[in-house]
């Protein structure tokens, strides 16, 4: 298993650094062609909503993003710091394409502190990616990404 780590400062003018180097870690991991501009305009999202959350809760440490390359998939996590609502370090919500990032299916629709701005980079995402678990506790929030590799690239 293969990992890159990525860490940047809250500043959006890194992320399109970020995005750049998730396009290519991808590639080279044997994500299909097809599939790139997906991880980069979600990586972008996730990014651009992490560096948001730091600079709104006067966060100073770096953005986290931690690219891994499995037997069978690719992964993308984007980490911020920002505790989440409770701070309790429980699973706020696990999501795919046409899901509600964060809502479990008995749950009512979140709206943390009218923040629509938020959600709508969520549901970007969600609308991106397959494979999304977005996860908020005491240390901060992670969003997980994943994609499956080209068959050509799986190796046995």
């Amino acid at each position: 298993m293969a990992t890159v780590e990525l860490r940047f400062s809250a500043q959006p003018e890194h992320v399109r650094t970020a995005r750049l180097v998730a396009a290519a870690v991808a590639r080279r991991a044997g994500v299909d062609e097809a599939v790139l501009d997906e991880v980069r305009l979600a990586v972008g999202e996730a990014c651009s909503r992490a560096v948001g959350l730091h600079r709104s809760h006067g966060i100073t440490a770096p953005v986290a993003v931690i690219l891994t390359e499995e037997e069978k998939s690719f992964s993308i996590e984007v980490g911020d710091e920002v505790p989440g609502p409770g701070s309790d370090g429980a699973v706020s919500g696990v999501s795919g394409r046409g899901a509600t990032p964060g809502v479990g299916p008995d749950e009512p629709e979140p709206d943390p502190e009218g923040d629509g701005e938020d959600e709508m980079g969520l549901a970007v995402i969600s609308g991106l990616v397959d494979d999304v678990e977005v996860r908020s506790g005491a240390d901060g929030g992670v969003i997980r990404m994943s994609w499956p590799k080209t068959p050509a690239t799986v190796q046995p």
